[in-house]
């Protein structure tokens, strides 16, 4: 699947704006632990340590990180739920 298909696929939202570390990335997996296999969950942030944090959180899961998109210092994530 292409990065605008998932994107469009969206089933779920997470707004962690305005949230520093340690919250984004707690609050995510909360969330990703609610959710079942190919669920789609985007996660808006504003926290530049997100950016190292959360792709390396989801490397050592079987999440799938499909796009990161930079724009005016907000960071969006487009995971897909892997169990």
């Amino acid at each position: 699947m292409s990065s605008n298909e998932v994107s469009t696929k969206v089933t779920h939202h997470l707004d962690v704006l305005g949230f520093y570390c340690p919250v984004p990335l707690h609050e995510m997996k909360k969330s990703l632990d609610q959710l079942v296999t190919g669920d789609i969950m985007q996660v808006d942030t504003d926290d530049p340590e997100t950016l190292h944090d959360i792709p390396m959180y989801l490397g050592r899961t079987n999440h799938i990180l499909h796009d990161v998109i930079t724009s005016s210092g907000e960071f969006t994530f487009i995971i897909e739920v892997s169990k």
